[in-house]
């Protein structure tokens, strides 16, 4: 049987597209054949792998793969804060930084700007149906967070689920304005955050690595940020500095090398989902946007 493509809804050709995904063969081996997935859970979901994978893209000589990977995916270079002759490995290129006007945040104060480049998915409300992208799995607040006080918090709340390809830009920002505290770490296994893992084993989310903020707003309480680790992403960089007040589309921090997730939770009744988001939720389908787009407005 042939594998299913993975369509997405892009904001920004207002058509329904299908995802070139990077290592996609390891990727459906590792999660759909029987002799892939013990390799999965000798060796690909743990910390050794992701660090060792790390480390090549870390070396000098990882730099010759950044031209082929712009070709090939069609990275806009005319984005770029500096020349590409001035990365001195993969990872340099990979969280590499963009020009301001590359992503413009949108300005009006009611408004919630995307925190990162990638494909988009919301639930309006956590505590609504049973349903998250597998049928029968329930968003497990609880687990994710792994603070059963914020998660009550969070009842009836809104989840806003980023996920970042290896070809997207790999910084991620505040939504909105507030004050964070400092990263609550909780360790995990590096599962894929790809479609093809998450659907064989949704709840990757609250079992990868992650790392927690606490922010807190003036105007949409208190927003909980987290970054979710994934294969060949073991290191997440933190840059902004806790008890700090930021503004909507400061820099949080970055990814290395790997596709990874980012996830946004909002109280209950703080934020309206724009449409895009909602209707391509509701059928299983994620929206490409960018960083600093909308994403919803204040109630």
């Amino acid at each position: 049987m042939p594998a299913q493509p993975i369509q997405f809804y892009n904001r920004l050709t207002q058509r329904l597209e299908t995802e070139a995904v990077y290592g996609e063969g390891p990727l459906r081996f590792v999660y759909e054949n029987a002799l892939g997935k013990v390799a999965l859970h000798g060796l690909v979901k743990r910390a050794l792998f992701s660090d060792w994978y790390g480390r090549q893209m870390d070396a000098p000589k990882s730099a010759a793969r950044i031209r082929p990977f712009i070709q090939q995916y069609g990275v806009d270079v005319g984005e770029f804060a500096e020349p590409v002759e001035s990365y001195g490995s993969f990872n340099d290129f990979f969280y590499r930084k963009l020009k301001p006007e590359a992503r413009p945040v949108v300005e009006e104060a009611a408004a919630v700007a995307l925190p990162a480049d990638g494909r988009h998915f919301v639930i309006p409300d956590v505590t609504v149906g049973p349903d998250f992208f597998v049928k029968g799995v329930r968003f497990n607040l609880p687990a994710l967070l792994r603070d059963e006080e914020l998660a009550k918090r969070y009842e009836g709340g809104s989840v806003l689920i980023s996920r970042l390809c290896p070809t997207d830009y790999h910084r991620f920002h505040f939504p909105c304005d507030g004050t964070p505290d400092t990263p609550r770490l909780i360790n995990g296994p590096l599962y894929s955050v790809s479609p093809i893992a998450f659907m064989k084993r949704p709840s990757l989310f609250w079992e990868n690595k992650r790392y927690v903020t606490r922010l807190s707003t003036p105007d949409f309480g208190l927003v909980t940020l987290l970054e979710v680790g994934a294969t060949c992403v073991g290191t997440v960089v933190h840059t902004a500095q806790p008890g700090v007040p930021v503004r909507k589309g400061d820099e949080k921090g970055y990814f290395r090398f790997g596709g990874s997730c980012f996830i946004t939770l909002f109280e209950r009744g703080r934020i309206r989902f724009c449409e895009d988001l909602v209707e391509n939720s509701a059928v299983g389908r994620e929206v490409y946007a960018r960083v600093g787009d909308v994403a919803g407005w204040r109630v």
